[in-house]
């Protein structure tokens, strides 16, 4: 099978799918032909990190490579190469490991598509140096628009060279070579003094150890909520920090932290562990694998941006994923930037949505689902 034909095959899916959002972009196409070029052995392992949608973990396995493991942060991201391999009878093709030694013990070839944020670029860096072979070659790839100085500094802490090389349909790729082994920086750990709550990260969470102003606020409503629930979600965890609350303020009630990304459950469970609760987590799309009617309470801080962009279509898909899951009487406490307005949203999603405090810049709801 050709590179465009693979190429031409690859959906999105379980993303959006629109005619201008493709699951294949130029820096996916750089990084494949420069690892072709550099004549790299074949059948010596290869790590992917941050494939999207699957082009480089089946790109490089249509060049060859016959021990390719992933490395995926997002579920959504997952389930896309799943279903892209079945599209191209390439299942079988690759393995799915964490971060880690696992993914990177006796690698000698990283493709990587940059993430956007400095602190999961450090950590992942961090694990290449620490686990991969020392003269190992990192291929890290990006748009343009998207890339910084501060990449290359980034990953110059863990390597001793890093050179960019030329440019190709506003793509660039990165190489570093040299690795230098050095401590972990993450998970890192912060203490909210005000609240008594110590805070777990990876680097590629949200906010990070901190506390954003829009949880802060719902935080407030905790002894509000579903007096009666007897089980909660924390939908789009991030680090946690809701559901740990709900679970050391309310002790008979059943937590569940989920997110679709693996660092933010990662961190979940650790933010409750260092607090001396337990929750469960769950790593899912929009509570996909929930049973529908089997949560009391649902606790969300919606996101309302997609990488870099303002995009408020991910919030709308988390608020139809509670009105399916909450039980009749079910509660969704939701927080949001005001000029949003989610409310018409809300009430079409899950039900009668009432305003329960408002500040400067946030207004938080409670939406109810209808009782039968």
């Amino acid at each position: 099978m050709s590179d465009e034909t693979l190429f031409e095959a690859l959906r999105r899916e379980p993303d959006a799918e629109a005619p201008n959002l493709h699951a294949v972009d130029a820096a996916d196409r750089l990084l494949l032909d420069t690892v072709d070029e550099l004549g790299v052995d074949r059948t010596a392992p290869i790590a992917v990190i941050g494939d999207r949608y699957g082009a480089l973990t089946l790109g490089a396995a249509a060049l060859g490579f016959t021990d390719v493991r992933v490395h995926q942060d997002a579920v959504t991201g997952v389930r896309a190469l799943e279903l892209n391999a079945a599209r191209v009878s390439m299942v079988g093709t690759y393995t799915h490991h964490g971060l880690g030694a696992e993914l990177l013990d006796g690698v000698g070839t990283v493709l990587m598509q940059l993430p956007r944020g400095l602190a999961e670029l450090t950590e992942i860096a961090e694990h290449i140096a620490a686990h991969a072979l020392r003269n190992v070659v990192v291929l890290a790839g990006g748009r343009d628009k998207h890339m910084t100085p501060a990449m290359n500094d980034i990953l110059g802490r863990s390597f001793e060279t890093v050179t960019a090389g030329r440019g190709r349909q506003k793509a660039r790729v990165l190489t570093a070579t040299g690795a230098v082994a050095s401590e972990m920086t993450y998970p890192v750990d912060k203490r909210i003094d005000d609240l008594g709550l110590t805070v777990v990260a990876h680097g590629a969470v949200f906010a990070g150890a901190g506390l954003d102003i829009g949880t802060r606020f719902l935080l407030g409503f905790v002894p509000k909520m579903a007096p009666r629930a007897t089980n909660a979600v924390d939908l789009g965890c991030g680090s946690g920090i809701l559901a740990t609350e709900l679970a050391r303020t309310r002790p008979g009630l059943q937590v569940i932290a989920t997110d679709r990304s693996a660092a933010a459950i990662a961190s979940a469970a650790a933010t409750a562990e260092a607090n001396g609760t337990t929750i469960s987590v769950v790593a899912d799309d929009a509570m996909s694998t929930f049973e529908s009617r089997s949560v009391d309470l649902i606790v969300c801080n919606p996101p309302f941006h997609e990488g870099a962009a303002v995009h408020t279509g991910g919030a709308g898909k988390l608020f139809e994923a509670a009105g399916r899951v909450l039980r009749p009487g079910g509660q969704l406490w939701t927080v949001f930037n005001t000029h949003l307005n989610y409310r018409r949203a809300l009430a079409d999603a899950v039900g009668p949505t009432d305003p329960m405090g408002r500040n400067t810049k946030f207004t938080v709801t409670r939406s109810v689902r209808p009782s039968e």
